[in-house]
């Protein structure tokens, strides 16, 4: 009986390019997340590349992979942006989330399974740490956690299907617009939220809901007045070290790695 030959371990190079990508992804994200990058700047692939000491080939397939996660926008023939959403596009947005999120509390006002409210507690004790330590970051994260925790609890994967695709866009509108010194305080609106559920108060819980997101509208709007142009470069220093690359004991391997990478094609 013949043996199946054994597979041979993935060469090195190709793990270490596995992990220069997941990493430059990881700090794109960051940057995007913590309102570092200017909303509607273009994202080259030469200067990702030469920010994070890659080939232009990995910063292609990361642009690509934050395109698919809507997190960036690919437009033809012109390159990769940071989104830039109108005003009236924002404004549909939080539409979607009142009339949405007034449903779903309108549904968890009428339950009686207190682990559901236990859940919310626990949830608003992470935000409320994440705030003590100025994490912007982790507040945006958590932030659309509760939305999501709330619909959760109605166990309707498709509820929990649809708010998560508009998650995926108004998240990317607070990390970018709204002032960082101003999106701490949204832990109080959810714990507010939250004691209305427990007092069964529909009704209040709604009318919360709703002054909550109107609350993130005018955040995101004075945003859009304060912010200002920024190189990407300055914009990426901070988390360009995410990637590897501020550790001179690396500097070496990387570099070596990059030079068994293939030849870049054209740029964006």
């Amino acid at each position: 009986m013949t043996r199946a030959p054994r597979k041979k371990p993935a060469p090195a190079a190709e793990l270490d390019g596995a992990a220069l990508e997941d990493g430059v992804h990881e700090a794109l994200s960051r940057a995007l997340f913590e309102g570092r990058l200017t909303p509607g700047s273009k994202l080259p692939e030469h200067r990702l590349a030469t920010i994070f000491d890659v080939s232009r080939e990995r910063i292609r397939k990361v642009l690509h992979r934050l395109v698919a996660e809507r997190r960036l926008e690919a437009i033809p023939q012109r390159g990769v942006f940071v989104p830039h959403p109108s005003a009236q596009e924002i404004r549909t947005i939080y539409l979607a989330h009142r009339v949405f999120e007034a449903g779903v509390l309108a549904q968890l006002a009428q339950s009686t399974d207190e682990s559901i409210l236990a859940g919310i507690e626990a949830h608003l004790e992470e935000e409320r740490a994440a705030v003590a330590r100025e994490d912007r970051a982790a507040s945006v994260r958590l932030s659309g956690e509760f939305h999501m925790l709330l619909v959760d609890s109605l166990g309707n994967a498709e509820l929990s299907r649809f708010l998560r695709e508009l998650l995926s866009r108004s998240s990317l509108m607070v990390s970018a617009f709204e002032p960082a010194r101003l999106s701490l305080c949204g832990v109080d609106e959810h714990a507010a939220i939250a004691a209305a559920l427990r007092a069964r108060d529909r009704d209040r819980a709604i009318a919360l809901s709703g002054e909550h997101f109107h609350h993130i509208e005018e955040r995101l709007a004075q945003g859009i007045v304060e912010r200002s142009e920024r190189e990407i470069e300055e914009a990426l220093r901070p988390v360009s070290e995410i990637a590897g690359h501020a550790k001179p004991k690396k500097t070496s391997r990387l570099r070596s790695s990059r030079q068994r990478e293939p030849q870049p094609g054209p740029h964006q």
